[in-house]
């Protein structure tokens, strides 16, 4: 009796075990899946997006929203990349790094500044998120596209390519591409400096700013393995005191 017993209670706690681990791996699954291809962790590591988007905040991305190149797309109700987007994209020059700027020029968009303000297809952009620190004039930043003079951090491959693009002072934005730009628009190196963005290169579209922390206060948290440990029990102990809680679970428009 106590051996059929015994082995009840084994096979109960064999039964348990194998049902949790079941249910641990598919909770691991899900997880995978949804970082994989539904959302993806971003933060942001300059002030090009202010007041957009401020050092410090931390996004999650959603990489479905546009979709892929697929047939499937056509069965999906996937967004068309807009004009005013906010997007994250792998940077053009170094794929590894990840960028995220504003949509302001389309395929087929003529494109040019005047005075700091945008022109597409000769109608002026109106752009409320924009911000100006007003600092000496940059003939090249602020009258694009111009061709006769370079700029400081200027891609020279860039450079050539534009000039074939130019015509009556309008950049040409070319099928499959797209023109971005950050809204502090005087502190961005954006696409006026390194060219356009491959449609293939776009990842997807901040859809929170699931935390946000105060100015410098990520920037005391190295990066490397022990800096990382540093950095969550850093957080863990002082959550309260560095988090800008009325940035905090905020969409992104």
């Amino acid at each position: 009796m106590m051996d059929s017993s015994h082995d009840l209670l084994v096979r109960t706690l064999g039964s348990d075990v194998i049902g949790t681990l079941q249910s641990l791996m598919g909770t691991v699954v899900i997880a995978v899946f949804v970082i994989t291809f539904v959302v993806q962790a971003f933060q942001i590591p300059s002030e090009s997006m202010e007041n957009t988007l401020l050092v410090g905040d931390y996004l999650l991305v959603n990489k479905l929203c546009y979709g892929g190149s697929g047939p499937g797309d056509r069965l999906m109700p996937y967004q068309k990349i807009a004009r005013g987007d906010i997007v994250v994209f792998h940077y053009p020059v170094d794929p590894k790094q990840h960028f995220v700027k504003r949509v302001i020029g389309l395929p087929g968009d003529r494109l040019r500044l005047i005075n700091k303000k945008v022109w597409i297809n000769g109608e002026p952009l109106d752009e409320p998120y924009v911000r100006f620190l007003e600092p000496p004039n940059n003939v090249f930043r602020d009258n694009f596209p111009r061709t006769d003079i370079p700029a400081i951090g200027l891609e020279g491959k860039w450079w050539l390519e534009m000039r074939k693009l130019v015509e009556d002072g309008q950049l040409i934005v070319p099928q499959g591409h797209y023109f971005v730009m950050g809204d502090n628009r005087d502190d961005s190196q954006d696409s006026r400096y390194w060219g356009f963005v491959p449609r293939e290169n776009i990842i997807g579209r901040p859809l929170l700013i699931y935390w946000s922390v105060k100015n410098g206060e990520d920037e005391r948290m190295p990066v490397s393995f022990l800096g990382r440990l540093y950095h969550v029990a850093y957080g863990v102990t002082h959550i309260f005191q560095i988090t800008r809680w009325n940035r905090t679970l905020r969409l992104v428009h």
